[in-house]
């Protein structure tokens, strides 16, 4: 063993760095020599810089071994524990709990514990338990720049505790702070951006949520800053998504992955970026490389333990993509493979378990059971003020099961959700709602909501909810009599489907077609990603601020074809009108 020590400062002694002698260290005999402490200690630094954390993780479990001398033994058992975060989180919190009980801890070190304990307990999903001891730090703390830091970390896990007394205030408080922020620094931007996301979920309008969006954004926020963590950036890039800028959304999920790959992080943060890229996918009704998405996102998260909100964050998921897709054999495989049932987490969880649940027990036909889930979720996030359709659409999947026997009641369902819609404001969730609506009313006014609702649609980056509105408004038109135009509205909803990977959708449009008498035409599939010259022009125009009318008697066409030609420009590059400029400029 002595051998392995002079071997250790002998590799050290030529400038070869800690890192290449820590193999040595790890073979001696632990004797409480502080220089093997620090140099362990700082080979797991040099791993960490270069994308090696299992290493580091080895290195600092060694020289907590060693053992440190009492001064650094706090400091030993932080590295430790935040090198172990979302990978072990359990054995992350353990050896955090015991950094914070050491008698030998300075202020600004006992902050930085605190924050990486909270970030553990919130991804075992001890939300409240995070929430607690923010407030107890905060009450401790005498400088305000701590005080504003603690309050943020506690808006954060708060936003997500199933058991928080009063959301409504909390998100009134968060408003009050956001105000008088001007986003100088990053605890300052992370609030901006708890702002953003706390607006979009609460459906106030759209155009609120990104105004704090642009601001928690600019000057930029890390994935990999361990002091602040990655989950405002990701709520930040759901925002986006939700405010019918998906393609934004997308690009800073890949820049998580870029970041975290690179540091070799592939942990729960890993598995949420994944399962939120797919969700991205998802509402652009990209529904293959949604599920791919998603299902690496549920396997990594599958290694990090059973139970926790990544792996809750990619079960629901999961199955709303393979349901989107005419799946339900396989959705319902996922649900009984995960017990989805049998107990919804204690956790505020997007999309929401018991809401899913609902929505997979509408489309086995079990309408009694899909109420009953519907509007116990819908009952819960009322409570929270959480009433935005697009985050959450319960109150839609409720319409279409009360629409089986109650068609009154279905009707006023629909129309809540429809104002809760228009309040928010984007033409994905607007378009959604009219769609369900016109599900729950007679065939006489189906058609006129079905119009518009695809108006609303043409006009988002929701492709496959296109499709859907499209093949229904078929249907209507079909019913009152205008075949024509029923087959045209059929056809391009059953090719934007195939497209979009919704094989369920494409089978309803087939059999719909054959019942009318027609023939379903041979499917052509357009390029997903490259704007056609036509598609280039049509949206140059529009970012210039040219209205459709303008546009086709600028291109020498009609109005319809000017608005099919910007749907497939919203659906290829991911946003809406109000973004296109920017998606055009990258």
């Amino acid at each position: 063993m002595a051998m392995h020590g002079m071997a250790a400062q002998a590799v050290i002694d030529d400038g070869q760095g800690s890192a290449a002698a820590a193999r040595h260290l790890l073979e001696m005999h632990p004797e409480g020599d502080p220089w093997v402490v620090q140099q362990l200690r700082q080979a797991a630094r040099e791993s960490f810089s270069a994308g090696a954390p299992d290493a580091a993780r080895r290195y600092l479990a060694r020289a907590l071994r060693e053992p440190p001398e009492v001064e650094d033994r706090a400091e030993v058992l932080f590295e430790l524990g935040s090198a172990n975060l979302l990978h072990e989180p359990t054995t992350t919190i353990n050896q955090l709990r015991a950094a914070l009980e050491e008698p030998k801890t300075d202020q600004a070190l006992r902050e930085a514990i605190t924050y990486r304990l909270a970030q553990a307990l919130g991804h075992t999903g001890q939300l409240g338990l995070a929430s607690e001891l923010l407030a107890d730090e905060a009450r401790r703390a005498t400088s305000a720049r701590t005080r504003l830091r603690m309050q943020a970390e506690q808006f954060k896990w708060n936003a997500v505790r199933f058991d928080e007394e009063n959301s409504p205030a909390r998100s009134r408080l968060l408003a009050q702070f956001a105000k008088r922020l001007t986003g100088r620094g990053l605890a300052e931007r992370h609030i901006l951006g708890l702002r953003a996301w706390d607006a979009a979920m609460r459906g106030e309008p759209a155009s609120t949520a990104l105004e704090y969006a642009e601001q928690a954004l600019d000057g930029g926020m890390s994935w990999t800053d361990q002091d602040f963590g990655f989950e405002v950036p990701a709520v930040l890039a759901v925002t986006l998504m939700y405010c019918d800028q998906p393609g934004r959304a997308e690009d800073l999920f890949n820049t998580a992955i870029i970041e975290f790959e690179g540091k070799g992080w592939r942990g729960a943060h890993l598995s949420f970026v994944y399962t939120l890229l797919g969700y991205v996918r998802y509402r652009r009704g990209q529904l293959a490389e949604a599920e791919d998405f998603v299902r690496n996102g549920l396997q990594i998260a599958d290694r990090v333990g059973t139970g926790t909100p990544a792996q809750w964050y990619a079960i629901g998921t999961l199955i709303e993509t393979l349901l989107a897709r005419g799946n339900t054999a396989e959705a319902q495989l996922i649900a009984k493979a995960y017990k989805l049932a049998d107990g919804f987490p204690q956790a505020v969880v997007y999309p929401d378990p018991q809401a899913v649940w609902g929505k997979l027990l509408l489309a086995q036909g079990r309408i009694e059971e899909a109420e009953h889930h519907l509007t116990a979720a819908g009952r819960r996030l009322d409570l929270r003020g959480t009433r935005n359709p697009s985050w959450s659409p319960w109150q839609l999947d409720l319409a279409l099961a009360q629409a089986t026997h109650a068609p009154e009641q279905a009707r006023a369902t629909a129309a809540e959700a429809v104002a809760r819609a228009r309040a928010f404001g984007t033409s994905s969730v607007i378009g959604h709602a009219l769609r369900v609506a016109a599900a729950a009313t007679d065939p006489s006014q189906a058609a006129g909501l079905l119009q518009e609702a695809v108006e609303h649609l043409e006009q988002s980056p929701a492709a496959c909810e296109l499709a859907h509105a499209l093949v229904d408004h078929g249907m209507a038109l079909h019913a009152i009599g205008d075949p024509h135009q029923a087959a045209q509205q059929t056809y391009r909803g059953m090719e934007l489907a195939a497209d979009c990977g919704a094989d369920g959708l494409v089978s309803r449009a087939r059999a719909q077609l054959a019942a009318a008498g027609l023939r379903p035409r041979r499917l052509h599939t357009s390029e997903q990603d490259t704007l056609t010259t036509a598609e280039l022009t049509a949206a140059r125009h529009a970012s210039a601020g040219m209205d459709n009318r303008a546009i086709a008697a600028a291109m020498q066409t009609n109005t319809q074809a000017v608005s099919e030609l910007l749907s497939a420009v919203f659906t290829k590059l991911g946003t809406d009108r109000l973004g296109l400029h920017r998606a055009l400029g990258a």
